[in-house]
C-alpha cells in the first residue's frame, strides 16, 4: 500500500489520521448522553462542535486513504481531492460554529444542569488536541501534506476552543447559580463559534489562493 507514493503521503500521516478519528469518536457520543443530565449552552454548542469536527477528520482520512492506495492517480488528480478535502473542513467549520452562535443566542436556562461529564471531556479533550496540534504541525512541516496541513489548523483551533469551553463549564461546576456563570456560559459558546467560522472561513480562502495557483501552473 505505501510502496512508491509520495514522500507527503507516509504511513505516520495514515496513523495519525486513524488515530485522530478513534480517539474523536467517542467525544459526540459521550456528550450526547450528557446532554440528559446537563443543558449548559457551551456544553450542547461543544456537541455540535465535536460532531461536525469528527466528519471533517472523517473527510480526510478517506481521502488520505484513497490517495495511499491509488498509486495510479496523477498529481492534479491528487490536488483536487486535497482542495475538496480542505474545502469540505473549512466549511464544516464554519456551519457548525454559525450553529453555535444561534444556540448561544436563542438558548438560555438557568439550571444548568450536571455538567461535569461535558467539563471532563473538554479537559481531556484539550489535551489531546495539543497533543495532535503539534504532531499535525510538525509533520506539515516536514513534508508539506495539504490534508495534514489542514489538520494541524483544525487541532489548533480545536485546542483554543476546548480551553474556552473548558474554562466556562468549570465557572458552571463552581457557581452553577450564579448569574456570573451564566453569562461566562454565554459568553464562553460565542466566542467558541466566532472561532471556529473564523477559522473555517480562513482555511477556505486559503485553499482557494492555492486552487488559483495551482491553476496557473498547471496553465504553463
Amino acid at each position: 500500500m505505501w510502496d512508491n507514493r509520495r514522500e507527503r503521503y507516509s504511513k505516520d500521516g495514515y496513523k495519525t489520521l486513524l488515530a485522530s478519528v478513534l480517539l474523536s469518536s467517542p467525544g459526540p457520543i459521550t456528550l450526547g448522553i450528557g446532554l440528559i443530565f446537563g443543558h449548559s449552552s457551551t456544553q450542547i454548542a461543544d456537541f455540535v462542535r465535536r460532531s461536525a469536527e469528527l466528519m471533517a477528520i472523517i473527510v480526510s482520512f478517506i481521502t488520505y486513504v484513497r490517495v495511499t492506495r491509488h498509486p495510479e492517480y496523477e498529481d492534479l488528480r491528487i490536488d483536487e481531492m486535497e482542495r475538496r478535502a480542505n474545502s469540505l473542513v473549512g466549511f464544516i467549520m464554519c456551519l457548525s460554529g454559525s450553529f453555535m452562535i444561534i444556540v448561544a443566542c436563542f438558548l438560555t436556562s438557568r439550571d444548568k444542569g450536571n455538567v461535569i461529564p461535558a467539563f471532563v471531556i473538554a479537559f481531556l479533550g484539550l489535551l489531546v488536541n495539543i497533543f495532535f496540534w503539534i504532531r499535525y504541525s510538525t509533520m506539515y512541516r516536514k513534508n508539506g501534506n495539504e490534508i495534514l496541513g489542514a489538520q494541524g489548523k483544525l487541532y489548533g483551533a480545536k485546542s483554543l476552543v476546548d480551553t474556552c469551553v473548558t474554562a466556562s463549564l468549570l465557572s458552571v461546576i463552581l457557581m452553577p447559580t450564579s448569574v456570573v456563570s451564566s453569562y461566562l456560559d454565554r459568553i464562553g459558546s460565542i466566542l467558541v463559534s466566532a472561532y471556529l467560522v473564523y477559522s473555517g472561513v480562513k482555511l477556505v480562502i486559503a485553499n482557494r489562493r492555492r486552487d488559483d495557483k495551482l491553476e496557473d501552473a498547471y496553465r504553463r
